[in-house]
């Protein structure tokens, strides 16, 4: 093991939230310390909006997959998460959406005082660099790029007006005043390239010489010494095990799945499942690695009757076009990040928000796009919002190369089985209306022969997926399951922080980069203890 360096702040977990504390921390002087597991995002299809659909590899992605889901006929399903500088926020579909607020009044309510709506707005303004939008709920001149879609498919907009013949009020921005309606998604990029959080707050940073920065270093654990986090082990990718001492804090940015699995290797979590492996108990968290929950995707699939979406996987001479196209002028389909709109709808009548995210595709895309059907089609994804479902983050060995046991114990609330099928009609509804449904050939999936609920629910059983958005696996609040306190630092250990999307107590109504980046922002101000600053609140454009 070679020798320790001391730094002021170590960071393990260089995804969104890794990037945005690694800028904030140094912009103040401190000595940090970011490490990544993963490789640097240099892989060019990282950078081009439309090259999501081609990073699954283990170049970029950990590959996980469940323990065997029993409400979904029993399958190991794929759970992909982000392995490389800036995360998720890297390899994902770019939808900037934030939630409802009372996602986190919820929050403040179940005991994490100071996450209400009004405290974790201004450091979504912060966090913001809209192109269209400056006024209370948007920001500007903040390092998150945020941007309309360049060229959307024709097609689109057809979905756009077909939501609003189903009902749906139509919605130009849905993190607004009202999250309720249809409309095209905001994303993060700018000018035709992703915006993740190591493009937009880490590459600003990068020659600071304050900020050490260490790819493919994977964390073993943490050291605990008289109850307090003093030092990380890790090793590189030369396979030397290295220690890094930290002399103010430890700060744990490895995702709801990573940043559980980091806990337990390092002693921190329930005592009876740490000694099945073998591992010394530093600190009895009964909460670290519970509380899974996750947005469960279901999709409709339909061929259409013309060349109406996106291509399939055999027009090569039409792919070259678009990528001269995306070379010489900065638009076309090499722009899009395939999610080009959406809808938040509630079915539930009793309800007092939206509880169904659609999102619409104009291409094929089915079993995250691992299917490959030629042609021309359009997918319609629905997703419950708040499950009812809970599961875990377990260990399956003592070393951090076991592979860790991932149960979201999907549908295991009737709750959410009822409202799996609701969001497939629902899905049904919008595309079979006039603006849209005289360009459709057939409906591919689920397919007319399947109509009532039972008939619905066995397709969901074998067909829904996860729509990449785990959370909650160290959640911060006050009560016995709570691993971190409304501050992020974990119970019973001091200079320990966990700060990602583990800590949300429940799943927020919209996709989580941004809410993680938030969280981000916000931990950097209680690290430094720093109260927002008036400016960091402007409406004005620099």
């Amino acid at each position: 093991m070679t020798g320790s360096k001391v730094y002021d702040y170590v960071i393990a977990g260089g995804g969104s939230a890794g990037c945005v504390l690694a800028a904030r921390l140094s912009e103040t002087g401190a000595e940090v310390l970011l490490l990544e597991a993963g490789y640097g995002d240099s892989h060019p299809l990282i950078h081009v909006p439309a090259g999501f659909t081609k990073l699954s590899g283990p170049r970029v992605n950990w590959g996980y997959r469940t323990v065997p889901q029993k409400h979904l006929n029993n399958r190991e399903m794929w759970y992909p998460q982000g392995k490389t500088l800036g995360g998720g926020s890297s390899i994902n579909a770019m939808i900037y959406t934030r939630g409802h607020r009372a996602d986190y009044d919820e929050w403040s309510g179940l005991g994490a005082e100071g996450w209400s709506y009004a405290d974790v707005l201004p450091y979504f303004r912060k966090a913001e660099d809209n192109v269209r939008l400056v006024d209370a709920y948007h920001g500007v001149g903040g390092p998150l790029r945020v941007s309309d879609p360049i060229s959307p498919a024709p097609i689109t907009a057809r979905f756009v007006r077909a939501a609003q013949q189903a009902g749906l009020p139509f919605s130009h921005d849905f993190n607004g005043a009202e999250q309720l309606g249809v409309g095209y998604h905001q994303t993060t990029t700018r000018n035709g390239r992703r915006g993740s959080a190591a493009v937009s707050y880490l590459r600003p940073a990068r020659d600071r010489s304050n900020l050490t920065i260490i790819t493919r270093a994977q964390v073993h654990r943490i050291v605990i010494e008289n109850e307090r986090a003093t030092a990380v082990e890790y090793v590189t990718q030369a396979g030397d095990s290295t220690v890094a001492r930290a002399d103010k804090e430890i700060i744990v940015t490895a995702g709801a799945v990573g940043s559980p699995k980091l806990m337990m290797l390092s002693g921190i979590g329930p005592a009876a499942h740490l000694r099945e492996h073998g591992i010394k108990v530093v600190a009895d968290l009964p909460g670290v690695g519970e509380n899974l929950q996750d947005h469960l995707d279901c999709y409709t699939v339909y061929d259409m009757n013309g060349r109406h979406s996106y291509h399939g996987t055999d027009q090569y001479l039409q792919q070259a076009w678009w990528a001269l196209q995306y070379m010489l002028f900065k638009n076309g389909p090499v722009t899009t990040n395939i999610v080009e709109a959406g809808a938040f709808a509630r079915v539930d009548p009793e309800g007092d928000r939206p509880d169904i995210q659609l999102h619409f595709l104009p291409a094929y895309v089915v079993d995250h796009g691992m299917m490959r059907i030629k042609g021309y089609g359009v997918s319609l994804y629905s997703n419950l919002l708040r499950p009812r479902s809970r599961g875990t983050v377990r260990l399956s060995g003592s070393r951090v190369e076991d592979v860790p046991l991932i149960d979201p114990n999907y549908l295991a609330d009737p709750y959410d089985r009822k409202m799996a099928v609701e969001g497939l009609k629902l899905a049904r509804d919008v595309m079979s209306q006039s603006e849209i449904s005289g360009l459709i050939a057939r409906e591919r999936m689920p397919g007319k022969a399947l109509v009532s609920d039972e008939d619905l629910a066995g397709y969901v059983r074998e067909w829904a997926k996860t729509d990449y958005h785990p959370v909650g696996t160290c959640k911060m609040g006050t009560d016995e399951m709570a691993v971190v306190t409304p501050d992020l630092k974990v119970r019973g250990i001091d200079g320990l922080r966990v700060c990602d999307s583990s800590v949300m107590p429940t799943e927020i109504s919209a996709n989580t980069n941004a809410p993680t980046i938030m969280i981000a922002e916000k931990a950097a101000d209680l690290i430094l203890g720093r109260p927002l600053e008036p400016k960091e609140t402007r409406h004005e454009r620099p």
